[in-house]
C-alpha cells in the first residue's frame, strides 16, 4: 500500500535538518536499505538547503515542499519557487567567466548542490514544476519490500 507523506517549512536553514530527520524516518519505514539511508539523508539535506538558499537569494516567502512516497520505490521530491533559470543553474555566463570569476556564490551553489546530489541518488531527475514558478528535484531509491 502506497503512502506519501507532506512536509512544507519555511526557507530557514534550520528547518533543512528536520526535512532530512522526517526523510530518513520514511525512508526506512519505506524499506530502504540500511546501507543507503546516509546518501537519503545526505541527498535530501543538500536538495532542501538548495531550496532554502534559493528562496533566500530571491527574497521568496514561499515555503519549501517536501513530497516523500513509497509506492514501488522510495521516491522524495523537494519543491522551490525561485525563477527556473535560477533553479536549474541555467544563468547564461560568457565562456570566460570562470577565468573572471564571474560566478557568484550562488551560482556555485547551485552547481556544485547538483554535482553532490548526482553523487547521492542514481535516479535523479530535476525539472520545472508543473504549475508555477519553480524547480522540483525528484530522487528516487529502492526498496526492499
Amino acid at each position: 500500500m502506497m503512502s506519501t507523506v507532506k512536509l512544507a517549512f519555511s526557507p530557514a536553514p534550520v528547518h533543512v535538518r528536520t526535512a532530512r530527520l522526517v526523510g530518513v524516518a520514511v525512508a526506512r519505514r519505506a524499506g530502504v536499505a540500511e546501507e543507503l539511508l546516509d546518501e537519503v539523508r545526505l541527498a535530501i539535506g543538500e536538495a532542501c538547503t538548495r531550496a532554502v538558499e534559493l528562496h533566500r537569494q530571491y527574497g521568496l516567502p514561499d515555503l519549501v515542499q517536501m513530497e516523500m512516497s513509497d509506492d514501488q520505490s522510495y521516491t522524495v521530491r523537494v519543491i522551490d519557487r525561485a525563477p527556473i533559470e535560477a533553479g536549474l543553474g541555467l544563468t547564461a555566463l560568457p565562456p570566460d567567466a570562470l577565468a573572471n570569476e564571474w560566478l557568484t556564490d550562488e551560482a556555485l551553489t547551485v552547481g556544485v548542490g547538483f554535482a553532490l546530489l548526482a553523487g547521492f541518488v542514481d535516479d535523479l531527475q530535476v525539472r520545472p514544476v508543473e504549475v508555477g514558478i519553480g524547480t522540483e528535484v525528484r530522487m528516487v531509491w529502492p526498496v526492499g519490500k
